[in-house]
């Protein structure tokens, strides 16, 4: 698909300037992301540098303008098709779904969280594997930006210490520099309805993921 078969005019989210130039050069001068790049880029939150493969990036807008047109939004199509929660009949279309909550403390119950692989995840380099966590719950933020608290950022680092770096520590498997995380600020978000993160992990065994995301928790 060339940069001209694009309609400019129905992109279904916000392109970032870097989403722009990479599907004008192409795949033919797409460089993945690397380990240590990731690390850069989530420390200074330069998130919006985060980019996909052109040609997926592609396929990813004419897939949301698809799946927008069939469910109405991808938060619904997210609730209906991958996570399977159902909002309370109290939530109204015009606003964020509600969920009945066995904690309204986030990820204080399995119940309230699922961690799925990302559908559509960003170019990375061979070895990391890129998981998003959604939640019935609400993370605090900075508004209107949505930029974390740092009590929401403790919060978070504590359940991916819990829930990846120790879980793959009690497996025997070295830790180190071997999970990171990071949270889309508003206008980096393609489904703005839901709450969720991302954890990327690098060079863990392909039974680790499997686990995270069978039920949504290990």
């Amino acid at each position: 698909m060339a940069e001209n078969d694009i309609d400019w005019e129905s992109i279904p989210f916000e392109l970032t300037e870097t989403d722009i130039q990479n599907i004008r050069l192409g795949d033919e001068h797409f460089v993945p992301h690397d380990w240590e790049e990731l690390k850069n880029i989530i420390a200074t939150n330069n998130l919006s540098i985060l980019k996909r493969k052109p040609s997926d990036l592609k396929r990813y807008i004419l897939w949301t303008n698809k799946t927008k047109a069939k469910y109405g939004s991808m938060t619904n199509f997210v609730c209906k098709e991958r996570l399977h929660w159902t909002p309370l009949p109290s939530s109204i279309a015009a606003s964020d779904p509600v969920f009945e909550c066995k904690n309204e403390r986030p990820f204080a119950s399995p119940a309230d969280y699922k961690i799925l692989r990302n559908d559509w995840p960003y170019g990375l380099a061979t070895g990391i594997t890129h998981l998003v966590v959604w939640l019935k719950t609400r993370i605090s933020v900075q508004q209107p930006e949505g930029f974390l608290l740092p009590e929401s950022t403790e919060l978070i680092q504590g359940f991916v210490q819990k829930t990846f770096i120790d879980r793959l520590a009690k497996e025997g498997i070295d830790t180190e520099d071997r999970v990171q995380w990071f949270k889309n600020w508003v206008g980096l978000q393609s489904v703005r309805g839901l709450d969720h993160f991302h954890v990327l992990v690098r060079d863990v065994p392909e039974t680790m993921v499997e686990e995270w995301t069978q039920n949504g928790s290990p």
